[in-house]
């Protein structure tokens, strides 16, 4: 009878272990809300009252959902994921949710650089709109126990 080769025992683990660690990493997407520091959300409350106030021209809009879905997947999924909840602060809290919309759309517009969030000043305003609009129709998680 011969002896396990050293080099099989390796590939062999390497077969379980790295799907395993592919599951539980960070980077992994999840529909369960992940732990962050509350003060992350701290900065809409930065909103100056008048961009606070503003209200959504696109409210109203049957496509502004949609439209604000593909541009979020073009501009906004690489870091918060594709329904708002992945690497970047989860946007399905109900910090965003109960935000005013002019909050979120002076978040947009401005940025938290220090944070990692880029200025999307550059992107047209009715696109912005769009974006806050389905920003705002993501069901937020149910606060995760303490």
């Amino acid at each position: 009878m011969t002896s396990a080769k050293p080099w099989l025992v390796l590939v062999l683990l390497s077969q379980i272990a790295i799907p395993l660690a592919a599951q539980n990493s960070p980077s992994a997407e999840s529909n369960a809300p992940r732990k962050f520091d509350k003060s992350v959300y701290l900065e809409l409350a930065k909103a100056p009252a008048k961009a606070a106030r503003k209200r959504n021209p696109m409210e109203r809009d049957p496509d502004a959902i949609a439209a604000g879905a593909k541009l979020f997947d073009q501009h906004c999924a690489e870091c918060h994921g594709e329904q708002g909840a992945r690497k970047g602060p989860s946007l399905r809290v109900p910090e965003v949710h109960d935000a005013a919309p002019g909050a979120l759309f002076w978040l947009l517009t401005n940025g938290v650089v220090r944070k990692g969030m880029p200025v999307w000043s550059k992107l047209p305003e009715p696109q912005r709109w769009q974006i806050v609009s389905y920003v705002k129709s993501l069901v937020p998680f149910a606060e995760p126990a303490p």
